[in-house]
């Protein structure tokens, strides 16, 4: 916890936790069904009974939620104690008491921990390892816990090469302090406020409530989770097939962006 509040201190670490603490105000019985849907396409499972399912960097603890319901024994851990809280919320609120859903503070970059967690059928990485600083050594790390024929489901931020760099300026000087967090979100906001209703009246539908649809999140909480989302690394897909193909995975499902989005994929260990 100490190296999280210093690094904040210092500029080099947006505080995710805070964000989700909010977004847990917001959080409804359809934002966690759809959560529960999204698992369910990219897994291509009915439900997840029998099976374990670590959430690394587990946010605000939805996802962990949402496999939990689907009936899979839960680990979760994040590096951002206000995220363990979130997580420890919503296990108090749906799971009290429950021995299938421990809750735990780490970081993706610790090897000694990850292999003190045992091994796992699925792990979850969604939004995660881009934000650690060492995207490689975190895209590395999560392969320690993933059992023998077991599932890896990673996004990773697209590279669009120069404006992957641009963005990584601004998300820089958001959490550089008030000043530039007041700078950005004043710029950002109101610009992705009005982009929001311009789409809304284009397409006919509404676009705040329709974002929801998608994995269950806040779009006004994901504005500000990616105008401070830093440290901010990004992949090409194709690397990370790469990556993980010379490390005995291969691909099951994808998602790929042409934008500055993740690329979601779901990797096969080959046993």
């Amino acid at each position: 916890m100490e190296n999280f509040e210093q690094e904040v201190a210092a500029g080099a670490r947006f505080q995710f936790g805070k964000n989700w603490k909010s977004f847990l105000s917001t959080l409804t019985e359809e934002r966690i069904h759809v959560a529960g849907e999204s698992l369910r396409s990219m897994l291509e499972a009915g439900d997840l009974r029998g099976k374990t399912f670590l959430d690394v960097g587990c946010g605000s603890g939805l996802f962990s939620l949402a496999a939990r319901r689907m009936g899979a024994k839960v680990l979760s851990f994040d590096y951002d104690p206000d995220s363990v809280g979130c997580a420890m919320e919503l296990k108090r609120r749906y799971f009290p008491d429950d021995t299938d859903w421990t809750i735990r503070q780490g970081s993706v970059l610790d090897k000694a921990f990850l292999n003190s967690l045992g091994t796992f059928d699925v792990v979850y990485a969604w939004g995660v390892l881009h934000h650690t600083g060492q995207l490689w050594q975190a895209t590395e790390n999560v392969t320690l816990p993933v059992n023998a024929n077991g599932l890896l489901f990673v996004a990773i931020y697209n590279d669009m090469g120069l404006k992957s760099k641009v963005w990584r300026g601004i998300k820089r000087a958001y959490c550089s302090g008030w000043i530039g967090k007041m700078a950005v979100a004043g710029i950002f906001i109101p610009y992705c406020f009005a982009r929001a209703v311009a789409s809304s009246l284009k397409h006919g539908e509404n676009l705040f409530a329709q974002y929801k649809k998608r994995r269950g999140m806040s779009i006004v909480h994901d504005w500000f989770d990616w105008l401070g989302g830093y440290p901010y690394e990004v992949a090409r897909a194709e690397e990370m097939i790469r990556f993980y193909g010379d490390r005995g995975f291969g691909v099951r499902k994808q998602i790929l962006r042409n934008d500055s989005g993740n690329n979601e994929i779901v990797f096969q260990r080959n046993s």
